[in-house]
């Protein structure tokens, strides 16, 4: 029986980058990396990767009117869950933007960057959305993180961040104009809202990583 990563195309997700990097480091893993819209496949897959772009309330449409909610919510209960930018943002309670609710896998809320008149150490005026390269602190350990150095530099591209209920479930932060969270992790789910598939050999790591994690 063929053993399979599944990435979840419920049609919001960067699936192009997202699908390329993980059948990247599926070769000679023993995993084949399918990009799925079907419940079944999902169903069937050894684990899953739950990627999101664009606002996350059509994120969350999207995802109850393709039928693949509840084969999520499966996979979440049981296997390995790697979620992705809004991926991640959608594992919360709820969301400012919208507002919308979440999955719940993950309590805490999703909250916009609030930085109006804050200034850059160089002077300029923060952006929002944050865009490019920042460095992560991996404020716990994890078994995705491993080879990876700590104050590694990331992809980001966000307007919203997760702030979780327990600071536990905050295994990865970065600064933009304070110290916010931007990987989470909870038993057999690991979530970040940079792009790993954008962010070099240390966010192929991360997938690497997440093929062989037997939480």
């Amino acid at each position: 029986m063929t053993r399979t990563v599944a990435v979840v195309d419920y049609g919001m997700g960067n699936l192009r980058s997202v699908s390329q990097a993980v059948l990247h480091v599926a070769q000679g893993s023993g995993l084949q990396a399918v990009i799925t819209s079907r419940p079944e496949e999902v169903r069937a897959a050894e684990r899953v990767v739950l990627p999101g772009q664009g606002a996350m309330p059509d994120c969350m449409r999207e995802l109850r009117e393709s039928g693949l909610l509840e084969p999520v919510l499966e996979a979440a209960a049981t296997k390995p869950l790697f979620g992705v930018c809004v991926g991640m943002q959608m594992l919360l309670d709820r969301s400012e933007e919208g507002p919308t609710d979440g999955l719940g896998l993950i309590h805490g809320e999703v909250v916009r960057f609030r930085l109006e008149g804050q200034r850059q150490p160089d002077g300029s005026r923060y952006k929002v959305p944050q865009m490019g390269w920042n460095r992560v602190r991996q404020a716990r350990g994890h078994a995705i993180w491993e080879g990876v150095p700590d104050g590694s530099w990331f992809y980001f591209v966000h307007s919203f961040y997760a702030s979780p209920s327990d600071p536990r479930h905050s295994v990865g932060e970065s600064e933009y104009g304070g110290r916010f969270t931007c990987a989470v992790a909870r038993d057999n789910i690991f979530a970040t809202q940079f792009h790993p598939e954008k962010s070099a050999d240390q966010g192929l790591a991360l997938y690497r990583n997440f093929l062989h994690w037997n939480p």
